[in-house]
């Protein structure tokens, strides 16, 4: 992020590890959608998803909303898996949007009910919450990584950062959009148009990993090869 100097950013403790750490779970970060989206084939896919994290042990962190494909995903994850399989982080001006029945002065730790969706922290803006869902990604076992499920501008900018991330050096986990009934193949044709013109270097195309179904994305992730052409910068010095 070229303005983390400038962000009050929290110390991890406040996104607990997941229990039991002597070998870590995988966390799954998933951007998604506040909508429904008009094809019910959106919601199915949320749930399919969730499905299969729960088969494979795996923890989900997302943008905390409870209301279209993130709470879809985040109710049913809860269900199968408990509260403490889900760390939603949002910040707290958008409570009023990704939440159902939420108000800029509602207390999301508080209204939100953890047995349906899991654990909630509130943030003081974008930057925050991204970091940290990128720090628990970051912090998990094998076969963690980045999913992108549809969504609109909030999700395709998500998933563009931690490509650009994974680019720089910055991580190196797996980055896969869960391609439901063709809503990405304008995405993917973009990356070859930019590959073909000379903006997106050859060996950095396989930054990013299609999966079409929910058994796909977890599979991308746990074979998640890095891309040769990724820059080799060290992000430690200040």
């Amino acid at each position: 992020m070229t303005s983390q100097d400038n962000i009050s950013i929290p110390v991890l403790s406040e996104v607990p590890p997941p229990e039991n750490n002597t070998f870590k779970k995988p966390v799954v970060c998933v951007f998604c959608g506040s909508s429904p989206g008009t094809s019910p084939a959106h919601l199915a896919a949320a749930r399919s998803l969730a499905h299969t994290l729960h088969a494979h042990n795996i923890s989900l962190v997302y943008g905390g909303g409870t209301i279209g494909l993130m709470g879809e995903l985040a109710r049913t994850l809860v269900s199968l898996s408990g509260a403490q399989a889900v760390h939603g982080i949002i910040p707290d001006a958008l409570i009023k949007y990704e939440q159902e029945g939420g108000s800029s002065n509602t207390d999301a730790r508080n209204s939100i009910d953890e047995n349906i969706y899991g654990k909630t922290t509130v943030v003081h803006d974008m930057h925050t919450r991204k970091q940290l869902m990128a720090k628990w990604v970051i912090e998990g076992g094998p076969g963690s990584g980045f999913v992108a499920l549809s969504g609109g501008y909030g999700t395709l900018e998500e998933l563009m950062e931690v490509i650009t991330w994974n680019q720089l050096g910055i991580h190196n986990k797996g980055v896969v959009m869960f391609n439901v009934e063709g809503y990405y193949d304008g995405l993917i044709e973009w990356v070859k148009t930019a590959v073909s013109a000379g903006f997106i270097a050859p060996g950095n195309a396989g930054i990013l990993v299609e999966a079409l179904d929910a058994e796909e994305v977890v599979r991308e992730l746990k074979e998640y090869t890095v891309a040769e052409g990724r820059y080799k910068l060290d992000w430690s010095q200040k």
